[in-house]
C-alpha cells in the first residue's frame, strides 16, 4: 500500500489548526490540544514546517508559531514535501542517476508520468481546502473533495 507517514498525515492535522485561527500566535501546547496530538509529536512537526518555511515561529512569553501565509497559498504537496522530501513514485522519477538500470528501464517514463500526476493532485489541493467548513474563513472550492457528482 502507498500512503503518506503518521507524521506527515499529523502535520496536515497541525496544519489545518493553525489555518483555523490564521490571526493568531498559537503555542505547541494549544495546537497539541487542538489537534489532539502529544505536544512532544507536534514540537517535531512544527520544527520540520517551519524549517520548509510554512510555518513561523515566535519566542519570548507570547510565542508560538502561525501559518507562515495564507493557507490559500499553502498546497497539500509543499506539507507532504517537508514531512518526506521530493514527491516522486521512484527514486529514478525524483532524479536521474540514481539507478543502473536507467538507460535500458522500459517503465522509467511511466513511473515519471504517475509522479507528475500525484504532484499535480497533491499541488491542486490547498491548505484551506483541507480544514473542516465550519473552521474555514473565506469561500473555498472544497465542493470537489467533499460532495460526491451523480
Amino acid at each position: 500500500m502507498l500512503r503518506v507517514s503518521r507524521l506527515t498525515d499529523y502535520a496536515t492535522v497541525v496544519m489545518t489548526c493553525l489555518a483555523a485561527r490564521p490571526d493568531d500566535v498559537l503555542s505547541t501546547a494549544q495546537i497539541a490540544e487542538d489537534a489532539r496530538l502529544e505536544w512532544p509529536t507536534v514540537s517535531k512537526l512544527l520544527k520540520s514546517l517551519a524549517h520548509a518555511g510554512l510555518v513561523e515561529s515566535f519566542r519570548g512569553v507570547n510565542g508560538g508559531y502561525r501559518l507562515a501565509r495564507a493557507a490559500e497559498s499553502i498546497n497539500l504537496a509543499q506539507i507532504v514535501e517537508a514531512m518526506e522530501g521530493p514527491i516522486g513514485m521512484t527514486e529514478c522519477s525524483v532524479s536521474a542517476g540514481q539507478c543502473e538500470r536507467e538507460s535500458h528501464c522500459s517503465v522509467r517514463g511511466s513511473w515519471q508520468h504517475v509522479s507528475s500526476a500525484l504532484d499535480g493532485a497533491l499541488r491542486g489541493v490547498t491548505l484551506d481546502q483541507l480544514s473542516p467548513p465550519a473552521q474555514r474563513t473565506g469561500s473555498s472550492n472544497l465542493g470537489t473533495l467533499t460532495e460526491s457528482t451523480p
